[in-house]
C-alpha cells in the first residue's frame, strides 16, 4: 500500500477539524484572485540533492499558437510522500497557476500543486470525472 492510500480513522477527522489553526479571513475579491485550474501531470523528475523535490511537468490547458500544449513547471516538496514517483504521471490535480514564479534549487517553479496532508498522509485532490487540462476551479 503507497502512503497516499493509508486511512484516516473517523474520530481523528473529527478532531482534525477542530484543531486547525484558522487563518485571517479574507474578502470574497481576494479569493477570486487565486486562478486555480486542473493540470494533468506529464512528468516527474525528482530535484538531485533535494530529499523533498520534485519538478512536475503539468499541461493546465495553454498552447502554443500552433496548438502544441505548453507545459507548466512546477517544483513541489512532495517526494517523500510516494514510493513510485512515477504513479504521478497522468493524474490530474488543482493548481494555482498565478502564484508568482520562484525559482527553487535552480528550477523556477510556475505554480503550485494543491493537495491536503495529516499526520504524514499526503492525499491528492483528484477530480471524480476526467475533464479537460485547464478547466477552472470554481
Amino acid at each position: 500500500m503507497n502512503k497516499e492510500q493509508e486511512k484516516v480513522p473517523q474520530q481523528e477527522k473529527e478532531e482534525v477539524g477542530s484543531q486547525l489553526d484558522q487563518k485571517e479571513t479574507i474578502s470574497y475579491d481576494d479569493f477570486a484572485k487565486l486562478d486555480i485550474a486542473l493540470g494533468t501531470i506529464l512528468s516527474v523528475e525528482v530535484v538531485e540533492g533535494a530529499d523533498k523535490l520534485l519538478r512536475l511537468m503539468v499541461d493546465t490547458g495553454e498552447k502554443e499558437s500552433d496548438g502544441t500544449i505548453m507545459p507548466r513547471q512546477i517544483v513541489s516538496g512532495i517526494r517523500e510522500y510516494f514510493d513510485d514517483v512515477q504513479s504521478l504521471v497522468g493524474k490530474q490535480c488543482p493548481f494555482l497557476i498565478n502564484l508568482e514564479s520562484r525559482t527553487i534549487r535552480g528550477y523556477e517553479s510556475q505554480g503550485m500543486i494543491l493537495a491536503a496532508e495529516h499526520d504524514g498522509v499526503l492525499a491528492m485532490l483528484i477530480p471524480h470525472a476526467d475533464l479537460p487540462p485547464g478547466t477552472r476551479v470554481v
